[in-house]
């Protein structure tokens, strides 16, 4: 059964229905970003004006420019959080970023770009306060057990943090780009692999395994937690750590019709080109598969996250500031592979909506949030004879 403890002080609500399973994969289109239109509408036709109105055609954001000095503002945002402070190599370059290698069957939608990992480095700051200062949730016993692993390791900086606070254990962290620094703990390692394929782990291999931010690469959530099962040592802990590109406030200031309110329905567009979901909480995955892989003792704990520093909560100011933060510093890396390549933008539509998604974000009268939900559960303990 699934329980739900209180939560830090970052208010929260409890969902637990599930949704239907992701669509199955399907490769996204290449070749979009181009710099030209958008494809047109029929056989050749021009696009009609129904069409130019609709926000989820990128030749909408171009009909009304807004200046976008993203650089003086993110100078701004940087400046108020100051004080808070092989093939594989061979990347596919889309306007200037740089991606996975195509070279291998992993499909990735971010970028792996010093941009994209310096976000993802704020990103990581952003989510321990989120969990008061936390690196994890699940009730791990750091003196009894010896190995830990971080699926979708990233920068590896969830990895090297653990490894700093428990010098005792071994954490393995994998991804599919080795973009990871090589000055780590004694006691980290870094791995490529997809997780999405079968895992070289040895059965009942990890005390606990951890996961985070997956949302968007997973085509298969059931499997990658059976996986996950199959690894976990019997007594041992899973935790999942995931957030929907679900943008919303709770006072009516985003809108449906609004940049944010296009950012989550052009996301909800993409899943079905895509192959992979970008609402795991909304889909209920991470529970319902955990549970099916046949973990016990499952909690699960649903927080909302200021987007921007609007609260005047001091803590959840401090939130807001940092999640402000590391979207200013890449946003374009958040939505160029799937507004381009799958949704099939041009450079120029993206880029206008872009700065009417930057316009709205500064604005102090709107009231952003976004949800993560944290998972966590143990495999059971072997049955004595």
């Amino acid at each position: 059964m699934a329980s739900t403890d209180d939560a830090p002080p970052v208010p929260t609500t409890a969902t637990s229905a599930p949704s239907p399973p992701a669509a199955s994969p399907s490769p996204a289109p290449e070749g979009k970003l181009s710099g030209k239109s958008s494809p047109k509408s029929g056989a050749g036709s021009p696009r009609n004006l129904d069409d130019a109105l609709d926000p989820l055609n990128g030749e909408h954001w171009t009909q009304h420019p807004v200046e976008d000095d993203s650089d003086s503002v993110l100078d701004s945002v940087l400046s108020s959080t100051a004080s808070l402070s092989s093939s594989i190599f061979e990347y596919r370059n889309i306007n200037g970023r740089t991606f996975h290698s195509d070279k291998t069957n992993a499909e990735y939608w971010g970028p792996n770009d010093d941009k994209q990992l310096q976000s993802q480095d704020i990103i990581h700051h952003c989510l321990t306060l989120v969990l008061e200062g936390k690196l994890y949730l699940a009730p791990i016993d750091a003196g009894k057990i010896s190995k830990v692993l971080d699926v979708g390791t990233g920068g590896g900086l969830w990895a090297i943090d653990f490894a700093d606070l428990h010098p005792n254990l071994e954490v393995t962290g994998t991804d599919i780009s080795p973009v990871q620094p090589s000055w780590v703990p004694p006691n980290v390692r870094f791995e490529i692999e997809d997780a999405t394929l079968p895992w070289t782990f040895r059965e009942n291999s990890f005390d606990f395994v951890h996961m985070r931010y997956l949302f968007g690469s997973i085509p298969d959530w059931d499997a990658i937690f059976e996986q996950a099962y199959a690894a976990t040592k019997p007594g041992g802990w899973i935790e999942s750590f995931e957030a929907d590109a679900n943008l919303y406030s709770e006072d009516g200031t985003v809108t449906e019709d609004s940049p944010m309110g296009t950012w989550t329905k052009v996301f909800k567009e993409a899943k079905k080109k895509f192959g992979r979901t970008f609402f795991p909480i909304e889909e209920d995955v991470q529970r319902r598969g955990i549970e099916k892989a046949g973990f016990v003792n499952i909690t699960v704990k649903d927080i909302k996250v200021p987007m921007t520093g609007f609260p005047k909560d001091p803590k959840l100011k401090e939130i807001g500031q940092y999640s402000h933060l590391a979207i200013e510093q890449d946003l374009e890396g958040m939505v160029l592979y799937i507004f381009g390549e799958v949704m099939g933008w041009s450079v120029l539509e993206i880029h206008a909506f872009l700065a009417h998604f930057r316009k709205q974000m500064r604005n102090k009268n709107c009231h952003p949030l976004f949800p993560i939900r944290i998972v966590y559960a143990q495999k059971p303990e072997k049955k004595k004879d």
